[in-house]
């Protein structure tokens, strides 16, 4: 006699944590690509994406939200809000944490929200295992898991090299009810791929301009034009806060833009498949953090 099929499972799966503690890394783990840009400045996430990670019994919708912080301009309101609201809906809720450093006041502001508005069971993730010291490690440990509500079960990852991460996607199924799945096997993301293009050349700007100009940045689609010949056309602002910043993301000459546009084009061919022309502008657009009109135009 056959054994019975498991039911299939699939669920909502919140990633709530403090900025650049690897939250978005982590997803596109799961995912297998790219969905959510990653950098090392704190805020990269502005507005919640959804991840989906397929399995033969199970489909996994991961919600990346924004790092929980203090904000100090409208739109860092506004992420924070976004992620807070992620528990309303979640099944499950993954609470990543930097293993390497002592639980701070952010953590502790983070698991008292989760006390106090998580429905769903918490699994935290102590994340950047593999810059944790040995003689940390049970300190750490115990410092973060005393701070999760009910004590909840915890896995150490390292979310760039994948390591315990196939541990942690064991205890993740555990906790989704059975469901039909809510996407198609072939979708991994919620998002637009004009929102993800201007994602991807934000990302680069991140990555490549000094420490004072990427809070600041914002990045909008003016034109997503299929021409003729095959190739995509896509026209693109790059905001900034000012007219220093704008000298620095435009470089001398024109070479830092040039450098950003192309890392840009080359990943969006990978991710689109198809040939683009890429055409950046630079913009100063003072205090744009401050004006949600604005900063919700630049996302639709």
């Amino acid at each position: 006699m056959s054994e019975p099929t498991p039911p299939f499972r699939a669920g909502f799966v919140a990633v709530i944590g403090k900025p650049n503690v690897g939250k978005s890394t982590l997803i596109n783990h799961f995912v297998g690509r790219k969905v959510s840009i990653v950098s090392p400045r704190p805020q990269t996430t502005r507005r919640r994406i959804l991840g989906v990670a397929n399995y033969p019994d199970a489909q996994i919708v991961f919600v990346d939200t924004p790092g929980i912080h203090k904000p100090k301009y409208k739109l860092g309101e506004r992420m924070v809000e976004s992620a807070i609201g992620a528990l309303d809906d979640a099944d499950l809720v993954l609470f990543v944490v930097d293993a390497s450093r002592p639980p701070n006041s952010e953590d502790r502001h983070i698991a008292q929200i989760l006390s106090e508005q998580a429905k769903a069971p918490i699994i935290l993730v102590l994340n950047k295992m593999d810059k944790l010291p040995p003689e940390k490690v049970k300190p750490h440990t115990e410092a973060y898991w005393e701070l999760v509500p009910n004590h909840a079960e915890w896995m150490m990852t390292n979310a760039v090299k994948g390591h315990n991460c196939d541990k942690l996607l064991e205890l993740i199924l555990k906790y989704l009810p059975e469901s039909p799945p809510f996407f198609p096997p072939e979708q991994i993301t919620d998002q637009p791929e004009r929102l993800f293009a201007a994602e991807i050349i934000r990302e680069k700007v991140l990555l490549n301009t000094r420490q004072e100009v990427p809070h600041g940045v914002g990045v909008a689609i003016e034109r997503w034009e299929e021409r003729p010949n095959g190739v995509l056309y896509i026209a693109t602002t790059v905001y900034v806060e000012r007219e220093t910043h704008k000298g620095i993301v435009i470089g001398d000459k024109g070479a830092m833009l040039k450098k950003i546009g192309k890392l840009a084009r080359e990943e969006l061919e990978l991710w689109l498949g198809q040939r683009l022309y890429l055409e950046l502008w630079v913009k100063v657009r003072e205090n744009w953090r401050n004006h949600p009109a604005f900063f919700q135009q630049i996302e639709s």
